[in-house]
């Protein structure tokens, strides 16, 4: 992990950047087309997105300036997006793919997800997903959410193994199992809310180590994903936070700084619990 463009490899042979941009509740508009193309201006090489958060077209018109201001080809970009939970179903999933392909205004998807388990409709959606990887329209496929009971329901059925696992993850949500389990089976996890909404800031624990590497809190936090094993897509609409996020490379937590970090977890989750959520 040496730079921004650093990448992991998935099950499939296809590399995926360890680091990348999240837009979750960035509204449609010139912030979010904005912050898209700091992001690939800046080095950035994976921007990921969602359905519900209905900003995939302002994604897309931010993919496109950010190629063209930073002289690269689409084929160096490494783009998610997520089917949501009204649409999982065969025929459902396959016509919501069509729709975010179109607002994204982009030929394939680089990753697509199952955004939440479902019960009894996410079997179904993997299906779609499945064929929507044998047929070359998307490069990886995986879920997000997922416990490990419902990867080993899913599995149980599918033909192809979920390359990715996106997760709440942060110092106080380290979800040990779940990696280790996604490790056995060659699922590499991926953090969502890496920085828990801004709540860890203040923590001081963070705080200390930070000084100690004269780093921000944010990016100690980020370092550890990494150190971890696990991919991270922080969000931020500013310019100047998205390159400092990103700054990240230059240093190594110990194994000692690590340990105090992973010491924080208290299994407290600021998203919706897996096993019981309505929506």
């Amino acid at each position: 992990m040496k730079n921004l463009q650093a990448t992991t490899t998935l099950h499939n042979g296809v590399k995926m950047p360890w680091f990348g941009l999240g837009v979750f509740k960035v509204e449609e508009g010139t912030e979010l087309v904005n912050a898209v193309k700091a992001a690939i201006k800046n080095g950035y090489r994976s921007i990921d997105t969602a359905a519900i958060y209905g900003n995939e077209e302002g994604v897309g018109k931010g993919i496109k300036e950010g190629l063209q201001e930073a002289g690269i080809s689409r084929e160096e970009l490494f783009v998610t997006s997520k089917v949501w939970n009204a649409d999982l179903g065969y025929e459902s999933t396959l016509a919501a793919f069509e729709t975010s392909l179109a607002k994204l205004d982009l030929e394939y998807l680089d990753l697509y997800l199952i955004h939440w388990p479902v019960e009894g409709k996410y079997k179904d959606a993997w299906r779609a997903l499945e064929t929507l990887y044998k047929e070359g329209r998307i490069k990886a496929i995986g879920v997000s959410n997922f416990q490990i009971h419902h990867l080993e329901d899913l599995m149980k059925d599918a033909e192809v193994k979920p390359m990715i696992n996106q997760v709440e993850y942060h110092p106080r949500l380290t979800q040990k199992e779940v990696q280790a389990f996604c490790k056995e089976n060659g699922i590499q996890l991926e953090a969502w809310s890496p920085l828990m909404q801004g709540q860890l800031l203040d923590n001081e624990t963070l705080q200390e180590i930070a000084s100690k590497y004269n780093k921000s809190v944010a990016q100690i936090i980020l370092r550890w994903d990494l150190q971890n094993g696990v991919v991270t897509i922080p969000k931020s609409t500013k310019e100047h936070r998205i390159i400092e996020n990103a700054d990240v490379f230059d240093f190594e937590l110990t194994n000692e700084d690590m340990k105090l970090i992973d010491g924080l977890n208290q299994n407290h989750r600021v998203g919706p619990d897996p096993d019981n959520f309505d929506f």
